[in-house]
């Protein structure tokens, strides 16, 4: 039963659309903002780097804890599958937001959060160096001609480098359920991302 209490209470904070809020407190629809993700950095794009960074914060924090507290406690946790099934609960919260009708936000900011309690901030660290190097990249390659990255990129680059993570999870030898927890995250980024990956499918065959 105590399990059950956990999860509801990890799915809840999870739902808690903090970066929203406070687009909604600047007369900011997120969900009208470049490809509607009602989530932090649709908000540094649309109400500035600030205020910005503390929905950032505030996502990273709502997946980090509480489950630091249980993550690693046989006596909340005592098997693997609870571990997997409460630490995807806050990520399900923020794509499914109850607050949002269930059409939530996309989850990368309270992944890195989930991670950072499972991993001891290990695999989320990986995953920002991996993140850090595509993203640089795309900035120079688009710099030279001249304009920024689209929605549709950054969605592409965010699952390829969430693919490139799952090497240096098998490289480690994580435990078994951090691969199945890996895999379900990956599942739940796909599902969010469908449209904006459809678009820019569409939008390269348009160039063919």
């Amino acid at each position: 039963m105590k399990t059950i209490y956990i999860l509801v209470l990890e799915f809840f904070c999870g739902s808690l659309m903090f970066s929203f809020w406070f687009g909604q407190i600047k007369n900011i629809d997120l969900r009208s903002i470049r490809d509607g993700n009602p989530g932090a950095f649709n908000l540094i794009y649309a109400a500035g780097f600030k205020i910005g960074i503390l929905g950032v914060l505030l996502d990273f924090l709502k997946g980090y804890f509480p489950l630091i507290l249980f993550i690693n406690n046989n006596y909340y946790l005592p098997n693997n599958k609870m571990k997997i099934i409460v630490a995807l609960a806050p990520i399900l919260g923020h794509a499914f937001s109850p607050f949002l009708k269930f059409n939530g936000g996309k989850s990368v900011a309270v992944t890195f959060g989930v991670w950072s309690a499972v991993s001891n901030f290990e695999i989320s660290f990986a995953y920002a160096i991996i993140l850090a190097i595509l993203f640089l990249g795309a900035k120079i390659i688009k710099d030279k001609k001249g304009y920024p990255t689209t929605p549709e990129e950054d969605a592409l680059m965010i699952i390829i480098g969430f693919l490139i993570l799952l090497i240096y999870i098998l490289a480690n030898s994580f435990a078994e359920y951090i691969t199945v927890l890996w895999f379900l995250n990956l599942i739940v980024f796909i599902y969010k991302n469908k449209d904006t990956l459809y678009t820019l499918y569409r939008m390269k065959l348009a160039k063919r």
